[in-house]
């Protein structure tokens, strides 16, 4: 089956204002995301891309610009189902603010039981990004042979969903995982499980050493900025 390259957007504005876009309108890149986003063409320049799906949000599509001009041929197709988590009342709040809320402490150990006030539950987040990249699987194999890549450009959350369910971790687990801002993930699907190839990978160390006043116990709900 289909190998997938999974993309987090890069850094955005509302990562280094520490808030919590989930899918507010008008939040694109910042100065750094936008270089990440001009670096992503050279770091996948070896892959034979079959296809590129982005979530709906400005943040994706401004991540893929850059590759999507540097490769003219390959087709783009948004895909509703890896858009941000609905965090519903909690979209567009500092991040301070939510740290102390009694559902943060569910968020950070007991995710799966886990329902956003005005939003979405985390189960259905993890449900239905699961869901399109096991359609976009079948369809890329489909199109262009069981040995082709594609790439997916997402948030944070929806990446760690997806990698937990390839590693077949429950979804309580998924804050164990961290994927950075224009980070690379690459499962590869075979028939009978899949594959981690490439997990966050971003070339840079930078982002390995803990900073001063940073719960380092705690998980970055939506993603966070990645290294300084």
């Amino acid at each position: 089956m289909a190998t997938l390259i999974l993309v987090r957007h890069g850094r955005s504005t509302a990562n280094t204002s520490a808030v919590l876009a989930g899918r507010t309108p008008g939040v694109g890149l910042d100065e750094r995301g936008v270089a990440q986003a001009a670096a992503l063409p050279g770091r996948l320049a070896g892959v034979p891309l079959a296809a590129v799906v982005s979530s709906p949000l400005q943040r994706c599509r401004e991540t893929l610009g850059p590759l999507l001009e540097a490769r003219p041929d390959l087709p783009l197709h948004i895909e509703e189902r890896i858009n941000e988590c609905d965090y519903g009342d909690w979209s567009g709040r500092k991040l301070a603010e939510l740290a102390d809320a009694p559902l943060m402490e569910v968020v950070q150990t007991h995710p799966s039981a886990v329902a956003f006030p005005g939003g979405e539950s985390m189960r259905g987040m993890q449900q239905r990004a699961v869901e399109a990249v096991r359609d976009w699987n079948a369809r890329i194999d489909a199109e262009h042979g069981e040995d082709a890549v594609y790439a997916m450009c997402s948030h944070g959350d929806i990446i760690k969903s997806i990698v937990a369910d390839a590693l077949g971790m429950h979804l309580d687990l998924f804050q164990r995982i961290h994927v950075d801002p224009c980070s690379v993930t690459a499962i590869r699907y075979g028939r009978l499980r899949p594959f981690l190839l490439r997990l966050g990978d971003t070339g840079d160390l930078t982002g390995v050493a803990p900073r001063a006043g940073r719960d380092t116990e705690a998980a970055e709900v939506g993603g966070g900025a990645g290294a300084p």
